[in-house]
């Protein structure tokens, strides 16, 4: 491999690196559970008790999360359609990046005491919606990165080198800014930088601009040495690109294999992508986990998934990325089970002695499977999805992609609000829709076949 396209790769890599704090500082470990903080004195001052006020103010955060997804939904095949089309997917990335970028900058605004929640959901969706789209057209790139046996490889690497950006991202958070709401100071007993009042949570309120800057920051490479692949530009034809959307909609009746894969795909992602957004708002209300421990507890997954996401992409492209999303699968399901049958009290009826760290360190090891095997399945079905796409229509399958991804994106917020809201229990809350979206997509991954539509 040449010197240009390792550099090349590297651009491609750094978009997963830039990204990635949306989903590490924002989704699951620093805003998630301070959003939930918020929720919680909000109701509980409206007379709620305070499981009560936990589990509205996880129904509150899935209905958020919710809404976003039909948007996505909505547009990711369509605008994938158009990109391809037009053959141009850079302007759409500089388009949803200047998203990215407003929606992480307005979550500064969400005082402590706030009444206002829905604004800090419509920023927070604002900012997930330019983080999801500007993934569809990177990603697009990827099959013209290298051949297919190296695939599983650079998918994999790719987002070990993304989730070792959110690690470091989350250490300086912790260290230099997100305040322990009890003593005003951060995990090393220093007061957030720039004078940043700890009262008024700003060190933590930071998180939504930090993320804003890195992205901008480490973005650069990606522009400086991603160039799409040479083609003849062409006038964007909505009606063009929405009838060959159309067309590939329709193949997936002879095309098995892709069919199964995003039919699969759209229930465990949407499992995955619900258990890394509810984990921080679940050990926050029921092991009462502060921001700082959450944010320790993240960089303990997040270094699991980085290590697991590389050698998943080692294995993937030694065996194929089929066996790797099975497996991965039953780790999370192994996980879901633990979680409905934990509480601060007891596992499963058996009781901790009182002030047990157990609970702690039960969650702890969680969040090491959750890592490991959320990497190494995202790597390995990115992988699998190039395996079943052209160069010429990649931004078009990828919208497709998450089209599946998203179509069902409200499901695992939804039940958990629903079944949160009639149980009251955020762990039967969490734990039962979860298991049920694993086991669909396992069951769904029977037909798709171990290389794609690159196999007879």
């Amino acid at each position: 491999m040449d010197a240009a396209a390792k550099k090349r790769i590297w651009g491609w890599w750094f978009f997963d690196w830039a990204s990635q704090p949306y989903n590490t500082l924002l989704l699951t470990f620093v805003f998630g559970p301070y959003f939930a903080e918020v929720a919680r004195a909000h109701f509980g001052a409206q007379g709620m008790d305070a499981e009560a006020a936990g589990a509205a103010a996880q129904a509150y955060w899935g209905w958020g999360q919710s809404i976003s997804g039909v948007i996505i939904a909505l547009l990711a095949p369509i605008l994938g359609a158009i990109a391809d089309g037009s053959g141009k997917r850079m302007i759409w990335i500089w388009i949803f990046s200047i998203l990215y970028v407003a929606g992480s900058w307005g979550l500064w605004y969400l005082l402590p005491g706030a009444s206002d929640l829905h604004w800090a959901l419509i920023w927070f969706g604002l900012g997930l919606i330019g983080m999801e789209f500007a993934t569809i057209f990177t990603n697009s790139l990827m099959p013209d990165l290298t051949g297919d046996e190296d695939m599983g490889k650079i998918s994999g690497s790719g987002f070990a080198f993304g989730y070792l950006g959110g690690i470091i991202a989350l250490v300086i958070m912790l260290l230099f800014f997100a305040e322990n709401a009890a003593t005003g100071k951060t995990l090393i007993g220093a007061d957030p930088l720039f004078g940043l009042d700890a009262s008024a949570r700003e060190g933590t309120r930071a998180v939504g601009p930090i993320t804003a800057i890195w992205y901008v920051i480490f973005m650069v490479p990606f522009f400086l040495w991603v160039r799409e692949p040479k083609g003849p530009a062409r006038r964007v034809n909505l009606g063009a690109a929405m009838r060959d959307l159309w067309r590939l909609i329709k193949s997936l009746k002879e095309r098995t294999s892709l069919g199964a894969h995003l039919l699969s795909s759209m229930f465990y992602r949407d499992a995955l992508n619900a258990l890394y957004a509810f984990g921080g708002v679940y050990a926050s209300g029921v092991l009462g986990w502060s921001v700082i421990k959450i944010g320790i507890f993240g960089i303990v997954g997040a270094v699991a998934a980085a290590i697991f996401s590389w050698v998943g992409g080692k294995m993937d492209s030694a065996r194929g990325p089929k066996p790797v999303i099975n497996l991965s699968m039953y780790v999370l399901i192994a996980v879901c089970l633990v979680i409905a049958g934990m509480s601060r009290e007891a596992f499963y009826g058996v009781p901790f002695a009182e002030g047990s760290p157990w609970p702690d360190y039960i969650f702890y090891a969680c969040g090491c499977l959750i890592g490991a095997a959320g990497g190494a399945l995202q790597s390995s079905s990115r992988t699998m999805m190039v395996f079943h796409t052209t160069q010429e229509r990649a931004t078009e399958s990828f919208g497709l992609y998450a089209l599946s991804g998203k179509c069902t994106a409200f499901i695992a917020p939804f039940s958990i609000a629903l079944f949160t809201t009639i149980s009251g229990s955020q762990r039967i809350g969490i734990a039962i829709p979860l298991i049920a979206l694993f086991l669909v997509g396992m069951v769904i991954l029977r037909w798709v076949k171990p290389m794609g539509e690159r196999t007879p």
